[in-house]
Protein backbone atom coordinates (compact mmCIF):
# COMPACT_ATOMS: atom_id res chain seq x y z
CA UNK A 1 0.00 0.00 0.00
CA UNK A 2 3.08 2.37 0.61
CA UNK A 3 4.71 1.31 -2.05
CA UNK A 4 2.00 2.46 -4.40
CA UNK A 5 1.60 5.73 -2.80
CA UNK A 6 5.00 6.63 -3.52
CA UNK A 7 4.55 5.51 -7.19
CA UNK A 8 2.10 8.00 -7.54
CA UNK A 9 4.00 10.72 -5.49
CA UNK A 10 7.29 10.83 -7.33
CA UNK A 11 5.31 10.11 -10.69
CA UNK A 12 3.71 14.13 -10.19
CA UNK A 13 7.05 15.16 -8.74
CA UNK A 14 8.62 14.34 -12.19
CA UNK A 15 6.32 15.95 -14.89
CA UNK A 16 8.80 19.19 -15.25
CA UNK A 17 12.08 17.26 -13.94
CA UNK A 18 14.93 19.24 -15.64
CA UNK A 19 17.31 16.26 -16.29
CA UNK A 20 14.75 14.36 -18.41
CA UNK A 21 15.51 13.33 -22.22
CA UNK A 22 15.06 15.31 -24.49
CA UNK A 23 11.62 15.42 -26.37
CA UNK A 24 12.44 16.72 -29.67
CA UNK A 25 15.29 17.89 -31.57
CA UNK A 26 15.78 20.27 -34.42
CA UNK A 27 18.49 19.52 -37.13
CA UNK A 28 20.17 22.83 -37.31
CA UNK A 29 23.42 20.87 -38.98
CA UNK A 30 23.93 18.26 -41.79
CA UNK A 31 23.84 14.73 -41.30
CA UNK A 32 26.73 14.44 -43.79
CA UNK A 33 26.31 16.97 -45.97
CA UNK A 34 23.88 19.56 -47.88
CA UNK A 35 22.02 17.40 -49.85
CA UNK A 36 21.09 13.02 -50.20
CA UNK A 37 23.94 12.87 -52.99
CA UNK A 38 26.72 13.85 -50.92
CA UNK A 39 27.71 17.13 -52.61
CA UNK A 40 27.64 20.50 -50.94
CA UNK A 41 25.39 23.14 -52.69
CA UNK A 42 25.20 26.28 -51.86
CA UNK A 43 21.36 26.93 -52.51
CA UNK A 44 19.26 29.39 -53.59
CA UNK A 45 18.27 32.37 -51.12
CA UNK A 46 14.29 32.64 -51.61
CA UNK A 47 11.44 34.53 -49.42
CA UNK A 48 8.86 32.69 -48.40
CA UNK A 49 6.51 33.82 -51.46
CA UNK A 50 8.76 32.61 -53.45
CA UNK A 51 9.43 29.57 -51.88
CA UNK A 52 5.38 28.39 -51.52
CA UNK A 53 5.96 29.19 -55.72
CA UNK A 54 8.47 26.88 -55.69
CA UNK A 55 7.43 23.99 -53.89
CA UNK A 56 4.10 24.33 -56.44
CA UNK A 57 6.70 24.31 -59.73
CA UNK A 58 6.74 21.20 -61.88
CA UNK A 59 9.90 21.47 -62.82
CA UNK A 60 11.91 19.41 -59.63
CA UNK A 61 14.99 21.59 -60.16
CA UNK A 62 12.94 24.30 -58.44
CA UNK A 63 11.07 22.27 -56.05
CA UNK A 64 14.18 21.35 -54.97
CA UNK A 65 15.74 24.66 -54.50
CA UNK A 66 12.49 25.81 -52.56
CA UNK A 67 12.54 22.99 -50.58
CA UNK A 68 16.19 23.22 -49.48
CA UNK A 69 15.23 27.39 -49.12
CA UNK A 70 12.32 26.33 -46.57
CA UNK A 71 15.07 23.49 -44.82
CA UNK A 72 17.99 26.42 -43.94
CA UNK A 73 14.30 28.80 -42.82
CA UNK A 74 13.40 26.23 -40.54
CA UNK A 75 17.35 25.31 -39.42
CA UNK A 76 18.12 28.68 -38.30
CA UNK A 77 19.73 28.79 -34.40
CA UNK A 78 17.68 31.46 -33.89
CA UNK A 79 13.49 32.37 -33.82
CA UNK A 80 13.52 29.71 -37.42
CA UNK A 81 9.88 30.88 -38.50
CA UNK A 82 7.97 27.43 -38.00
CA UNK A 83 4.49 29.25 -37.43
CA UNK A 84 5.31 31.15 -41.17
CA UNK A 85 6.19 28.08 -42.96
CA UNK A 86 3.05 26.04 -41.39
CA UNK A 87 0.77 29.09 -42.10
CA UNK A 88 2.28 29.22 -45.77
CA UNK A 89 0.53 25.79 -46.21
CA UNK A 90 3.65 23.85 -48.17
CA UNK A 91 2.78 21.14 -45.74
CA UNK A 92 1.13 18.57 -48.09
CA UNK A 93 4.02 19.53 -51.02
CA UNK A 94 6.74 18.53 -48.18
CA UNK A 95 4.91 15.06 -47.88
CA UNK A 96 4.37 15.02 -51.75
CA UNK A 97 8.04 15.32 -52.09
CA UNK A 98 9.03 12.57 -49.78
CA UNK A 99 7.77 9.97 -52.10
CA UNK A 100 9.84 11.62 -54.87
CA UNK A 101 11.94 7.99 -55.10
CA UNK A 102 14.00 9.52 -58.28
CA UNK A 103 15.15 12.22 -56.28
CA UNK A 104 16.34 11.35 -53.11
CA UNK A 105 17.89 15.05 -52.60
CA UNK A 106 14.51 16.33 -52.78
CA UNK A 107 13.50 13.80 -50.15
CA UNK A 108 15.95 14.20 -47.62
CA UNK A 109 15.61 17.95 -47.85
CA UNK A 110 11.55 17.81 -47.45
CA UNK A 111 12.47 15.42 -44.61
CA UNK A 112 14.73 17.40 -42.95
CA UNK A 113 12.01 20.68 -42.96
CA UNK A 114 9.13 18.42 -41.50
CA UNK A 115 11.83 17.26 -39.35
CA UNK A 116 12.04 20.79 -38.25
CA UNK A 117 8.57 21.92 -38.02
CA UNK A 118 7.77 19.00 -35.99
CA UNK A 119 10.25 19.64 -33.57
CA UNK A 120 8.25 22.96 -32.76
CA UNK A 121 4.70 23.19 -30.96
CA UNK A 122 2.51 20.14 -30.58
CA UNK A 123 0.19 22.28 -32.81
CA UNK A 124 3.24 22.05 -35.21
CA UNK A 125 3.65 18.62 -35.05
CA UNK A 126 -0.30 17.96 -35.54
CA UNK A 127 -0.11 19.96 -38.91
CA UNK A 128 2.94 17.61 -39.72
CA UNK A 129 0.58 14.36 -39.03
CA UNK A 130 -2.41 15.93 -40.31
CA UNK A 131 -0.49 16.44 -43.35
CA UNK A 132 -0.48 12.89 -44.01
CA UNK A 133 3.89 12.78 -43.42
CA UNK A 134 3.84 9.60 -41.19
CA UNK A 135 3.22 6.56 -43.64
CA UNK A 136 5.36 7.86 -46.12
CA UNK A 137 8.55 8.93 -43.69
CA UNK A 138 7.69 4.90 -42.24
CA UNK A 139 8.61 3.99 -46.12
CA UNK A 140 11.37 6.25 -46.47
CA UNK A 141 12.76 3.66 -43.79
CA UNK A 142 13.15 1.77 -46.36
CA UNK A 143 15.18 4.19 -48.67
CA UNK A 144 18.56 2.55 -50.04
CA UNK A 145 20.26 5.61 -48.91
CA UNK A 146 21.24 6.43 -45.72
CA UNK A 147 20.85 9.97 -45.00
CA UNK A 148 17.41 10.25 -46.49
CA UNK A 149 16.81 6.83 -44.17
CA UNK A 150 18.21 8.36 -41.28
CA UNK A 151 16.24 11.72 -41.69
CA UNK A 152 13.49 9.51 -41.65
CA UNK A 153 13.91 8.41 -38.47
CA UNK A 154 14.78 12.00 -36.66
CA UNK A 155 11.38 13.34 -38.28
CA UNK A 156 9.59 10.18 -36.87
CA UNK A 157 11.17 10.56 -33.37
CA UNK A 158 10.00 14.03 -33.09
CA UNK A 159 6.93 13.28 -34.04
CA UNK A 160 6.88 10.01 -31.97
CA UNK A 161 7.83 12.33 -28.85
CA UNK A 162 5.13 14.98 -28.99
CA UNK A 163 2.62 12.53 -26.69
CA UNK A 164 0.74 9.14 -26.99
CA UNK A 165 -1.55 10.23 -29.77
CA UNK A 166 1.17 10.63 -32.30
CA UNK A 167 3.38 8.37 -31.19
CA UNK A 168 0.88 5.62 -31.57
CA UNK A 169 -0.12 7.06 -35.01
CA UNK A 170 3.84 5.62 -35.91
CA UNK A 171 3.47 3.19 -33.96
CA UNK A 172 0.19 2.28 -35.91
CA UNK A 173 2.13 3.08 -39.14
CA UNK A 174 4.36 -0.35 -38.87
CA UNK A 175 7.56 1.84 -38.46
CA UNK A 176 8.68 -0.34 -35.38
CA UNK A 177 9.84 -3.50 -37.35
CA UNK A 178 11.53 -0.92 -40.21
CA UNK A 179 13.05 0.89 -37.17
CA UNK A 180 14.57 -2.38 -35.65
CA UNK A 181 15.72 -3.92 -39.49
CA UNK A 182 17.91 -0.93 -39.44
CA UNK A 183 20.00 -1.66 -36.76
CA UNK A 184 22.96 -3.89 -37.45
CA UNK A 185 26.64 -4.57 -36.23
CA UNK A 186 27.40 -1.87 -39.36
CA UNK A 187 25.16 0.75 -38.49
CA UNK A 188 26.95 3.71 -38.46
CA UNK A 189 27.11 5.39 -34.72
CA UNK A 190 25.63 8.38 -35.27
CA UNK A 191 22.52 6.47 -37.36
CA UNK A 192 22.54 4.11 -34.29
CA UNK A 193 21.82 7.20 -31.48
CA UNK A 194 19.08 8.28 -34.00
CA UNK A 195 17.49 5.21 -33.91
CA UNK A 196 17.83 4.42 -30.43
CA UNK A 197 16.54 7.85 -29.27
CA UNK A 198 13.53 7.56 -31.52
CA UNK A 199 12.80 4.25 -30.02
CA UNK A 200 12.57 5.58 -26.25
CA UNK A 201 9.72 7.92 -27.88
CA UNK A 202 8.17 5.09 -29.14
CA UNK A 203 8.25 3.81 -25.17
CA UNK A 204 7.53 7.42 -23.87
CA UNK A 205 3.77 8.64 -22.73
CA UNK A 206 0.87 7.35 -20.93
CA UNK A 207 -1.11 5.63 -21.76
CA UNK A 208 1.60 2.96 -22.43
CA UNK A 209 2.28 2.04 -25.68
CA UNK A 210 0.54 -1.58 -27.04
CA UNK A 211 1.74 -4.75 -25.89
CA UNK A 212 2.37 -5.81 -28.94
CA UNK A 213 5.06 -2.24 -29.63
CA UNK A 214 6.78 -3.35 -26.10
CA UNK A 215 7.18 -7.07 -26.95
CA UNK A 216 8.58 -5.60 -30.52
CA UNK A 217 11.50 -3.21 -29.32
CA UNK A 218 12.17 -5.16 -25.63
CA UNK A 219 14.79 -7.54 -27.43
CA UNK A 220 16.66 -4.89 -29.03
CA UNK A 221 16.52 -2.31 -26.16
CA UNK A 222 18.31 -5.51 -24.23
CA UNK A 223 20.60 -5.88 -26.47
CA UNK A 224 21.56 -2.05 -26.82
CA UNK A 225 22.10 -1.98 -23.35
CA UNK A 226 25.50 -3.60 -23.90
CA UNK A 227 26.65 -1.22 -26.52
CA UNK A 228 29.64 0.78 -25.40
CA UNK A 229 28.54 3.90 -26.69
CA UNK A 230 27.41 6.67 -24.12
CA UNK A 231 24.12 8.01 -26.33
CA UNK A 232 22.97 4.88 -27.09
CA UNK A 233 23.38 3.79 -23.49
CA UNK A 234 21.60 7.19 -22.18
CA UNK A 235 18.94 6.24 -24.57
CA UNK A 236 18.31 3.05 -24.10
CA UNK A 237 18.30 3.23 -20.29
CA UNK A 238 15.84 6.12 -20.31
CA UNK A 239 13.36 4.07 -22.85
CA UNK A 240 13.26 1.47 -19.96
CA UNK A 241 12.89 4.07 -17.33
CA UNK A 242 9.22 5.10 -19.27
CA UNK A 243 8.15 1.39 -19.47
CA UNK A 244 8.92 0.47 -16.23
CA UNK A 245 7.04 3.66 -14.13
CA UNK A 246 3.75 3.00 -12.47
CA UNK A 247 2.91 -0.28 -14.25
CA UNK A 248 4.13 -3.44 -12.56
CA UNK A 249 3.10 -5.25 -15.79
CA UNK A 250 5.73 -3.90 -18.14
CA UNK A 251 7.75 -3.63 -15.04
CA UNK A 252 7.26 -7.37 -15.56
CA UNK A 253 7.96 -7.12 -18.86
CA UNK A 254 11.74 -5.26 -18.37
CA UNK A 255 12.81 -7.56 -15.50
CA UNK A 256 11.74 -11.23 -17.57
CA UNK A 257 14.48 -9.93 -20.13
CA UNK A 258 17.03 -9.80 -17.54
CA UNK A 259 18.19 -6.49 -17.47
CA UNK A 260 18.83 -5.43 -14.05
CA UNK A 261 22.18 -6.66 -13.56
CA UNK A 262 23.42 -4.64 -16.41
CA UNK A 263 20.94 -1.41 -15.00
CA UNK A 264 22.82 -2.12 -11.59
CA UNK A 265 26.07 -2.08 -13.32
CA UNK A 266 25.38 1.37 -15.53
CA UNK A 267 24.11 3.14 -12.10
CA UNK A 268 28.26 2.85 -10.90
CA UNK A 269 28.99 5.08 -14.48
CA UNK A 270 30.76 8.54 -13.64
CA UNK A 271 28.53 9.64 -16.69
CA UNK A 272 25.66 11.60 -15.57
CA UNK A 273 23.82 10.78 -18.69
CA UNK A 274 23.87 7.29 -18.25
CA UNK A 275 24.05 7.13 -14.14
CA UNK A 276 20.12 8.99 -14.12
CA UNK A 277 18.28 6.86 -16.28
CA UNK A 278 19.76 3.67 -14.92
CA UNK A 279 18.79 4.75 -11.54
CA UNK A 280 15.31 5.93 -12.43
CA UNK A 281 14.57 2.89 -13.89
CA UNK A 282 15.79 0.66 -11.24
CA UNK A 283 13.72 3.13 -8.77
CA UNK A 284 10.64 2.37 -11.28
CA UNK A 285 11.60 -1.07 -10.73
CA UNK A 286 11.76 -1.37 -6.71
CA UNK A 287 7.68 0.28 -6.75
CA UNK A 288 6.72 -3.09 -8.78
CA UNK A 289 6.33 -6.02 -6.58
CA UNK A 290 8.36 -7.70 -3.77
CA UNK A 291 9.74 -10.20 -5.76
CA UNK A 292 10.41 -7.72 -8.42
CA UNK A 293 12.12 -5.45 -5.56
CA UNK A 294 14.04 -8.29 -4.34
CA UNK A 295 15.35 -8.96 -7.73
CA UNK A 296 17.04 -5.96 -7.38
CA UNK A 297 18.58 -6.47 -4.11
CA UNK A 298 20.05 -9.81 -5.86
CA UNK A 299 21.17 -7.61 -8.46
CA UNK A 300 23.33 -5.41 -5.84
CA UNK A 301 21.09 -2.40 -5.70
CA UNK A 302 21.81 -2.02 -1.79
CA UNK A 303 25.62 -2.34 -2.64
CA UNK A 304 25.66 0.58 -4.84
CA UNK A 305 22.82 3.23 -3.98
CA UNK A 306 24.70 4.09 -0.28
CA UNK A 307 27.29 5.44 -2.57
CA UNK A 308 24.36 7.32 -4.53
CA UNK A 309 23.37 8.94 -1.29
CA UNK A 310 26.84 10.46 -1.07
CA UNK A 311 27.18 11.85 -4.71
CA UNK A 312 27.80 15.43 -4.68
CA UNK A 313 24.47 16.19 -7.49
CA UNK A 314 21.67 16.30 -5.04
CA UNK A 315 19.13 15.17 -7.73
CA UNK A 316 20.90 11.77 -7.76
CA UNK A 317 20.63 11.87 -3.81
CA UNK A 318 16.70 12.09 -4.22
CA UNK A 319 16.62 9.28 -6.56
CA UNK A 320 18.81 7.22 -4.50
CA UNK A 321 16.32 8.06 -1.76
CA UNK A 322 13.43 7.26 -3.24
CA UNK A 323 14.35 4.11 -4.25
CA UNK A 324 15.43 3.82 -1.15
CA UNK A 325 12.23 4.61 0.48
CA UNK A 326 10.34 1.73 -1.88
CA UNK A 327 13.18 -1.13 -0.65
CA UNK A 328 11.79 0.23 2.88
CA UNK A 329 7.73 -0.13 2.11
CA UNK A 330 8.63 -3.40 0.90
CA UNK A 331 8.12 -6.53 3.91
CA UNK A 332 10.76 -6.91 6.84
CA UNK A 333 13.14 -9.19 5.22
CA UNK A 334 13.77 -6.31 2.88
CA UNK A 335 14.29 -3.39 5.85
CA UNK A 336 16.53 -6.39 7.39
CA UNK A 337 18.62 -5.61 4.28
CA UNK A 338 18.83 -2.55 4.40
CA UNK A 339 20.22 -2.48 7.87
CA UNK A 340 22.40 -5.19 6.84
CA UNK A 341 23.79 -2.92 4.16
CA UNK A 342 24.94 -0.01 6.49
CA UNK A 343 22.34 2.61 5.00
CA UNK A 344 20.82 4.14 7.80
CA UNK A 345 23.87 6.30 8.90
CA UNK A 346 23.96 7.93 5.13
CA UNK A 347 20.56 8.68 4.84
CA UNK A 348 20.61 10.38 8.09
CA UNK A 349 23.52 12.38 6.53
CA UNK A 350 20.74 13.38 4.35
CA UNK A 351 18.36 14.23 6.82
CA UNK A 352 21.13 16.27 8.38
CA UNK A 353 22.25 18.58 5.93
CA UNK A 354 20.75 17.53 2.44
CA UNK A 355 18.61 19.93 -0.05
CA UNK A 356 15.35 20.29 1.21
CA UNK A 357 14.03 18.23 -1.73
CA UNK A 358 16.42 15.47 -0.80
CA UNK A 359 15.52 15.67 3.15
CA UNK A 360 11.88 15.10 1.99
CA UNK A 361 13.16 11.96 -0.04
CA UNK A 362 14.97 10.69 2.93
CA UNK A 363 11.73 11.55 5.41
CA UNK A 364 9.69 8.99 3.09
CA UNK A 365 12.74 6.29 3.71
CA UNK A 366 12.28 6.47 8.11
CA UNK A 367 8.47 6.45 7.36
CA UNK A 368 8.13 3.48 5.58
CA UNK A 369 11.23 1.85 7.49
CA UNK A 370 8.96 3.02 10.78
CA UNK A 371 5.63 1.44 9.69
CA UNK A 372 6.72 -1.78 8.17
CA UNK A 373 9.61 -2.48 10.57
CA UNK A 374 9.78 -4.94 14.04
CA UNK A 375 10.47 -3.46 17.03
CA UNK A 376 14.00 -4.37 17.10
CA UNK A 377 14.83 -2.92 13.41
CA UNK A 378 12.91 0.43 14.61
CA UNK A 379 15.27 0.41 18.08
CA UNK A 380 18.11 -0.20 15.83
CA UNK A 381 16.95 2.80 13.56
CA UNK A 382 16.52 4.98 16.97
CA UNK A 383 20.16 4.22 17.58
CA UNK A 384 21.45 5.02 14.10
CA UNK A 385 21.53 8.80 14.42
CA UNK A 386 18.11 9.44 13.35
CA UNK A 387 16.56 11.16 15.95
CA UNK A 388 18.48 14.41 16.18
CA UNK A 389 18.82 15.37 12.30
CA UNK A 390 14.54 14.55 12.42
CA UNK A 391 13.99 16.62 15.44
CA UNK A 392 15.74 20.08 13.98
CA UNK A 393 13.82 19.22 10.74
CA UNK A 394 10.08 19.55 13.33
CA UNK A 395 11.03 23.37 12.25
CA UNK A 396 10.46 23.20 8.78
CA UNK A 397 7.31 25.16 7.02
CA UNK A 398 5.86 22.10 5.45
CA UNK A 399 2.90 20.79 8.05
CA UNK A 400 2.71 17.21 5.77
CA UNK A 401 6.42 16.50 6.83
CA UNK A 402 5.72 17.75 10.12
CA UNK A 403 3.17 15.57 10.67
CA UNK A 404 5.21 12.59 9.03
CA UNK A 405 8.67 13.63 11.53
CA UNK A 406 5.66 13.09 14.85
CA UNK A 407 4.64 9.96 13.24
CA UNK A 408 8.12 8.56 12.74
CA UNK A 409 8.93 9.89 16.25
CA UNK A 410 5.60 8.07 17.58
CA UNK A 411 6.80 4.97 15.90
CA UNK A 412 9.93 5.00 17.70
CA UNK A 413 8.35 5.73 20.86
CA UNK A 414 6.01 2.96 20.85
CA UNK A 415 8.81 0.21 19.47
CA UNK A 416 11.02 1.68 22.69
CA UNK A 417 8.02 0.70 25.44
CA UNK A 418 7.26 -2.55 24.43
CA UNK A 419 10.96 -3.31 24.81
CA UNK A 420 11.44 -1.56 28.30
CA UNK A 421 13.37 1.15 26.21
CA UNK A 422 10.98 3.85 26.32
CA UNK A 423 13.38 6.61 29.10
CA UNK A 424 16.36 5.95 27.12
CA UNK A 425 14.80 7.17 23.59
CA UNK A 426 13.09 10.03 25.69
CA UNK A 427 16.16 10.93 26.54
CA UNK A 428 17.63 10.87 22.77
CA UNK A 429 15.14 12.94 21.78
CA UNK A 430 15.11 15.23 24.69
CA UNK A 431 18.39 16.08 24.23
CA UNK A 432 18.38 18.07 21.09
CA UNK A 433 16.02 19.63 22.36
CA UNK A 434 12.79 17.43 21.08
CA UNK A 435 10.70 17.84 23.45
CA UNK A 436 10.30 21.76 23.40
CA UNK A 437 9.88 21.32 20.18
CA UNK A 438 7.18 18.91 20.13
CA UNK A 439 5.49 20.94 22.84
CA UNK A 440 5.41 23.98 21.08
CA UNK A 441 3.63 22.20 18.27
CA UNK A 442 1.22 21.76 19.84
CA UNK A 443 0.09 25.10 19.19
CA UNK A 444 0.20 24.72 15.70
CA UNK A 445 -2.42 26.07 12.82
CA UNK A 446 -2.41 22.66 11.40
CA UNK A 447 -4.76 20.76 13.29
CA UNK A 448 -3.34 17.44 12.14
CA UNK A 449 -0.06 18.41 13.26
CA UNK A 450 -1.14 20.17 16.85
CA UNK A 451 -3.08 16.65 17.78
CA UNK A 452 -0.10 14.68 16.86
CA UNK A 453 1.95 16.44 19.00
CA UNK A 454 -0.49 16.33 21.69
CA UNK A 455 -0.51 12.97 21.55
CA UNK A 456 3.28 12.15 22.23
CA UNK A 457 3.41 14.59 24.85
CA UNK A 458 0.77 13.42 27.04
CA UNK A 459 1.27 9.87 26.35
CA UNK A 460 5.15 9.82 26.21
CA UNK A 461 6.19 13.09 28.29
CA UNK A 462 3.62 14.18 31.06
CA UNK A 463 4.61 16.01 33.99
CA UNK A 464 4.73 12.72 36.07
CA UNK A 465 6.70 11.45 33.83
CA UNK A 466 9.16 13.45 33.32
CA UNK A 467 9.34 14.02 36.77
CA UNK A 468 9.95 10.14 37.36
CA UNK A 469 11.89 8.25 35.35
CA UNK A 470 13.33 10.10 32.69
CA UNK A 471 15.33 11.66 35.82
CA UNK A 472 16.00 8.57 37.34
CA UNK A 473 17.64 8.11 34.03
CA UNK A 474 19.33 10.99 33.70
CA UNK A 475 20.72 10.59 37.10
Amino acid sequence: MIRQHRIAVNVQLRKAKKDEQVLKRRNITNLCSDSASGEETKGVKLTLEEIISGVNASDPIVCFQATQAARKMLSREKNPPLKRIVEAGIIPKLVEFLTSSLHPCLQFEAAWALTNIASGTSDQTRAVVEGGAVKPLVELLSSPNLIVCEQAVWALGNIAGDGAEFRDSVISSNAIPHLLALISSTTPITFLRNITWTLSNLCRNNPYPCKKAVEQMLPVLSQLLQHQDNEVLSDTCWALSYLTESCIERIGQVVDMGVLPRLVQLMTSSELNILTPSLRTVGNIVTGTDHQTQLAIEAGILSVLPQLLLCPKSSIQKEAAWTLSNVAAGPQEHIQQLIDCNVLPAVSALLKSGEFKVQKEALWVMANFTNGGTVHQLIHLAYSGVLEPLVNLLTIPDAKFVVIILDIISFLLQAAEKLSKKEYLCLLIEEPGGVDRIKTLQFHENRHVSLTAMHIIEKYFSEEEESGPILQSMD
